[in-house]
């Protein structure tokens, strides 16, 4: 087994409850990291025995681009992309931090972490 982790993904994207979020945007960064058999891809150098790390960022760009009120909705709609196009992932695991939220105070972001694993 092996690990295929994506990280500090940046978008600008429209998630949020709030009406100035749904308006305004924000800024988002999305870690995501796959667990995945990788003793074909060490023999064979061919990518079809692994996992596309860009087709991976395309599947998060497109959910990113979808507006949601919650960042768990978000980091959801990523798990099951990802697992439809890729089902010999074994484990995923994603964070969507938004920078500088509205909490009526300081903070750098608020992140949201999701982690599944295959059954």
């Amino acid at each position: 087994m092996g690990n295929i982790q994506l990280n500090k993904l940046e978008f600008f994207a429209f998630h949020g409850v709030s009406e100035q979020e749904k308006k305004v945007g924000n800024t988002f960064i999305v870690d995501f990291e796959c667990e995945i058999d990788f003793s074909k891809a060490l023999e064979s150098d061919d990518l079809e025995d692994t996992v596309s790390y860009a087709d991976i960022y395309h599947l998060i760009k497109k959910e990113m681009e979808i507006p949601s009120n919650l960042l768990e909705h978000v980091a959801g709609r990523i798990i099951r992309s990802v697992q439809n196009n890729f089902p010999q992932i074994q484990m995923l695991k994603i964070s969507i931090a938004k920078i500088n939220p509205p909490i009526g105070g300081q903070a750098a972001s608020a992140t949201v972490t999701i982690q599944v694993r295959k059954k």
